[in-house]
């Protein structure tokens, strides 16, 4: 199981790797394009080689999602039974939910499928469905507040390097720790202004009570590209989801992982 954790870890940061280059390109006008997961696997699709790597991806994915369930069943991590663990299992378990999605996605592009779920559609059908339902307008944007609440959480870890216990860095000299320590904070940082816009996003779409206001990683990326300097915010973005990716296999390779 550990093995299988380490391949979704890796597996995870090639995706977001592939995203991070796509509008690393964009930024620089060399071609790439602002995408998410899907539109990710989409172009790992059209690569040689593109149906080996989904297969990889995918099987990487499913070891990712089994690995959360565990840590959200089992809590080898002793998270505890107290608030504050009980909203990190929770959150293993919604993230596992998210992945099996991207995973099946690749599996379905893998074998030939231009079916794919997920993407900013899917998030909105789904937002719509829930303001139809009695306070669902306000769950919704206590979803978004909850999401911008996580983003800033993610910035903290990132400013007190509270990552750094889940790594056994001991093979490494101080300035090789210093140097991917550094670069992880920056790519967890970006993460969380990631999560900050989403949230946001979806506090506009409950506030406007217009579903069609909530936008994933792609649209993210898009509203970057519309400001002021906005090749250069796109650019520094890009870098830092290319961070997050190398942090990811940082975790692939060095995370303390306790399956019992």
């Amino acid at each position: 199981m550990e093995t299988l954790a380490r391949f979704g870890y890796a597996a995870k940061g090639f995706v977001y790797g592939a995203i991070a280059i796509l509008a690393l390109l964009a930024a620089f006008s060399i071609g790439g394009k602002t995408t998410n997961t899907t539109g990710a696997l989409q172009t790992i699709s059209q690569q040689s080689f593109g149906k080996l790597l989904l297969i990889l991806i995918a099987i990487g994915l499913v070891g990712y999602v089994l690995w959360l369930l565990i840590q959200a069943i089992k809590d080898p991590e002793h998270q505890g039974t107290d608030a504050k663990g009980i909203f990190s299992r929770l959150g293993y378990a919604l993230t596992a939910t998210a992945y099996m999605g991207v995973a099946s996605n690749a599996a379905l592009l893998a074998f030939g499928s231009s079916k794919s779920a997920g993407g900013n559609s899917s998030q909105q059908d789904w937002t719509a469905t829930l303001m139809q339902q009695p306070l669902g307008r306000w769950i919704v944007g206590l979803g978004g507040a909850l999401v911008m609440g996580i983003g800033c959480y993610r910035i903290y870890q990132a400013y007190k390097t509270k990552f750094r216990q889940e790594l056994n860095l001991s093979q490494l000299d101080s300035q090789q720790k210093s140097w991917l320590v550094n670069i992880s904070r920056f790519g967890i940082a970006a993460r969380g202004v990631v999560f900050i816009m989403i949230g946001f996003f979806v506090l506009q779409a409950a506030h406007q009570y217009n579903p069609q206001k909530v936008q994933g990683l792609d649209g993210v990326l898009y509203t970057l590209t519309q400001q002021p300097f906005g090749k250069a915010l796109l650019a520094l973005m890009a870098f830092g989801l290319l961070s997050y990716a190398i942090y990811l296999l940082l975790q692939a390779r060095f995370r303390r992982i306790k399956i019992n």
